[in-house]
């Protein structure tokens, strides 16, 4: 399948998204490797079939494997294949995907999550070009465009041990490093106008009517810290939502989870006399929404803070956000300038 159908289209006229491009473009037809980095749901996968599709293997296989779903043997035999016997269940000779991209593109997506052990191996494919199925003993020559990609700070985990540093300095040929939505706000509308017309063709809709203006200035000012992904989601559900297919879109639901009916986790050590650690009880005041929001999102980042020691990595992780974005929201508030000692380690 070509990459760049209707429905995989990478969108965009931001100048930061135009420099991805050309970047892109640059890197496309050389047989070297290239790194992604990115933000959850800013393309990444996309960004790999469009290296395969503009390259000379266009027409060879391109083959995607999340690193994440897998257990370290698992993805040990995912990638490189057993003969007959090699472990428990191994009843017949299966290749792996190395060996099935050979000629072509493998993408590996959340290459972090993988081990020390599958990290060296992987390195002996891209300087050698060789690899061994489990269980066997016969090397196999495979020729194989690697192309991988991670939402975290690789040069930070080499760093800490936690991440081959011979395989970072491989891979890093060059490095394509995405942009969040929140810095390609000139997209924000035709992307959104892009999902909105393919869910009004999988509703069997004839027109978009397009968004009010009040909706379409909703989306341009949320921070989309889903990016892409989250727009997508967004978008669609507030098309199929809307009532009267002639009426433009003119309420947004940022969040579906919103519901006075929402379960309440308990966390252990909450009871009776006991105090919660952020009070989530909206409270309603002369201030404007936006200022009332403000607010309440700085509540919740300096309280991270503080139950994090100020350790920044650390409270990005209680809160399930990537570093970046809670940088992000910290250079937002100017919290980082703040009284309190915010540590990034």
């Amino acid at each position: 399948m070509a990459a760049d159908t209707q429905a995989d289209r990478m969108i965009g006229e931001s100048t930061n998204f135009l420099r991805m491009q050309e970047q892109l473009s640059k890197l496309a037809p050389l047989n070297k490797p290239v790194l992604i980095i990115g933000e959850r749901g800013t393309g990444k996968e996309l960004v790999a079939a469009r290296l395969h599709y503009l390259s000379q293997r266009w027409q060879q296989e391109f083959l995607k494997l999340n690193c994440a779903a897998f257990n370290e043997a698992l993805l040990e035999s995912q990638l490189f294949g057993h003969e007959i016997g090699a472990f428990t269940g191994a009843s017949k000779q299966q290749k792996g995907f190395f060996e099935r991209a050979d000629n072509g593109t493998l993408f590996l997506d959340e290459l972090a999550n993988s081990s020390m052990s599958v990290q060296e191996k992987i390195l002996r494919v891209t300087e050698y070009g060789e690899i061994e199925r489990l269980g066997g003993n016969k090397p196999i020559i495979v020729d194989v465009r690697l192309v991988a990609a991670t939402n975290v700070d690789l040069p930070q985990l080499a760093a800490e041990g936690n991440f081959r540093e011979d395989l970072l300095d491989r891979l890093a040929f060059d490095v394509i490093t995405l942009p969040p939505l929140r810095e390609r706000a000139e997209d924000i509308p035709i992307l959104a106008r892009h999902f909105a017309i393919n869910m009004i063709k999988e509703l069997g809709r004839e027109y978009f009517p397009g968004f009010t203006k009040t909706a379409a200035k909703a989306l341009q000012d949320y921070d989309w810290p889903g990016n892409i992904r989250e727009l997508k989601n967004v978008v669609e559900r507030c098309v199929y939502q809307t009532e009267d297919p002639d009426q433009p879109v003119k309420d947004v639901v940022f969040d579906p989870f919103v519901s006075p009916w929402r379960p309440v986790n308990r966390t252990s050590g909450t009871g009776a006399g006991s105090n919660s650690t952020v009070d989530d009880s909206p409270v309603i005041s002369s201030l404007g929404f936006k200022q009332q929001v403000s607010d309440y999102e700085q509540k919740i980042l300096k309280e991270a803070l503080r139950q994090c020691q100020f350790n920044q990595r650390k409270a990005a992780k209680l809160l399930d956000l990537t570093y970046d974005q809670l940088r992000g929201y910290l250079r937002k508030y100017a919290l980082l300038s703040s009284k309190d000692q915010v540590s990034p380690e």
